[in-house]
């Protein structure tokens, strides 16, 4: 469930700054004006000097205060800061805006008003009594979803008035930020994984290193290598500075297949199946990417994350982490018939580990599926097909459903079945000690911590 992005502004006519500050008089203003024009009117007429005077006192008010304010209303800055960023959904995030008055005149009342998304809450509104010259002031609120997706905040929109309420002059600054909300992830209980990775393990870069100086693959020299690092042999023959390669660690690959196709789930809301496989597939990768997986998200249309078209899916974990929780936050329903894109895209390689959210399944996707258990070592399917997240309560599906489960645990999938209310954790916890098929699993150790 994404947000929409800010619409554009639309191009309007600029009155000019003159006309818009004589506009923002208010009746208070207005009736200054008209009196000190009418004074010095019946002045001019009369021949009544103290009465002129008067008149050009009442008119001249009210446009000080114009000027003023126009003046000011270019010398008043404001920023806004999210802390933090990106929340789970259903966490809370803290918003400041901070109001600097960068003019060596202080500033009347000012209102403040930024402008959310209704999934937040209702729009905050503040009222800053005075801002002296160099001054700035800082306010908060807080903003909330249980719905995960990108929500705009801002632009945040300034209220000046004067000392004497003669005017009112509204600013909207250009700049908005992002809130992120993320799908909740739930921490799951350390359980045995065949072919977990254990650090720098014996690869095939250490055997190299075994076999002699004849087999080291070298790189070129970049700034901050340890110079004892230098192979002389390579320098000398490619007539630059070589270094010896450094021993990577061999960390084992894991797939997350989330399925979206929007025929496949029933329901909506944030107690969906979809919403519940979308939170599980953020609690599995990032529990997987903590005890030392390389981890990348598969989709039924193909697209993979990171990495273009499936393309190695290293890197830091922190990092990989963030880009699949702001994957997450945004993904929804594809228009996907089937999971044949996604099976394309694991043929191409060998797989240790496949981790499926999976919805409805008929018969030729069950085959596909099926097919998918040919290219990995291990493999987990989390299916919430069934009548149970259905809201008709239909019965008649229960035997194909079943049928189906079996053909899958027929085909080497680790099944479980997944209910309305069931707990990620719970069932992560049932695949405990389960045959994972880790003697077909490539690279890495057998067993692992618990």
């Amino acid at each position: 469930m994404s947000a929409a992005p800010p619409p554009e502004p639309h191009p309007e006519e600029d009155p000019g700054p003159l006309r818009s500050a004589l506009a923002g008089l208010t009746t208070r203003g207005r009736s200054f004006l008209a009196a000190g024009i009418a004074a010095a009117v019946c002045a001019y007429i009369l021949g009544q000097s103290d009465l002129l005077r008067v008149g050009l006192l009442l008119a001249a008010l009210p446009l000080v205060c114009v000027g003023v304010l126009l003046r000011t209303r270019y010398l008043v800055s404001g920023s806004r800061r999210l802390s933090p960023a990106r929340v789970p959904a259903a966490a809370e995030s803290r918003v400041h805006l901070r109001v600097d008055n960068v003019s060596r005149l202080p500033t009347g009342l000012l209102m403040l008003q930024d402008r959310v998304p209704y999934v937040l809450g209702p729009r905050p509104r503040f009222v800053l009594d005075r801002v002296e010259p160099g001054g700035q002031r800082e306010v908060s609120y807080r903003v909330r979803s249980d719905l995960r997706g990108r929500y705009p905040l801002g632009p945040l929109q300034l209220r000046l008035t004067d000392p004497f309420g003669m005017c009112e002059l509204n600013r909207a600054f250009s700049s908005y930020d992002t809130l992120t909300v993320v799908p909740r992830t739930e921490p799951l209980p350390a359980i045995r994984l065949s072919g977990e990775a254990s650090g720098y393990g014996d690869g095939r870069q250490r055997s190299l290193a075994l076999a002699g100086d004849d087999d080291v693959i070298p790189r070129g020299y970049r700034h901050g290598d340890d110079l004892r690092r230098v192979h002389w042999r390579s320098t000398a023959r490619y007539g630059e500075l070589m270094v010896r390669r450094e021993e990577q660690p061999q960390r084992t690959g894991c797939t997350v297949l989330l399925d979206t196709r929007r025929c496949a789930h029933r329901g909506a809301g944030p107690d969906s199946a979809f919403e519940w496989a979308v939170a599980g597939a953020a609690s599995v990768g990032v529990h997987l990417l903590e005890r030392g997986f390389s981890v990348r998200l598969l989709t039924d249309t193909g697209s993979t994350v990171p990495g273009p078209d499936g393309g190695g899916f290293g890197g830091d974990s922190s990092d990989v982490a963030g880009l699949l929780l702001d994957t997450l936050a945004v993904i929804d329903h594809s228009e996907e018939p089937g999971l044949s894109p996604a099976y394309d895209v694991l043929r191409n390689g060998r797989e240790g580990l496949v981790v499926a959210f999976l919805g409805g399944l008929d018969e030729e996707e069950t085959a596909v599926v099926s097919r998918m258990r040919q290219r990995a070592g291990a493999a987990v399917a989390f299916v919430l097909d069934g009548p149970a997240w259905s809201r008709d309560g239909r019965s008649d599906t229960d035997q194909a459903y079943e049928e189906r489960l079996g053909q899958l645990r027929e085909a080497g999938w680790t099944v479980v079945p997944v209910n309305p209310g069931d707990r990620l954790p719970r069932l992560w916890r049932e695949i405990d000690g389960q045959p994972l098929g880790a003697g077909a699993w490539p690279g890495g150790p057998a067993g692992g911590r618990r």
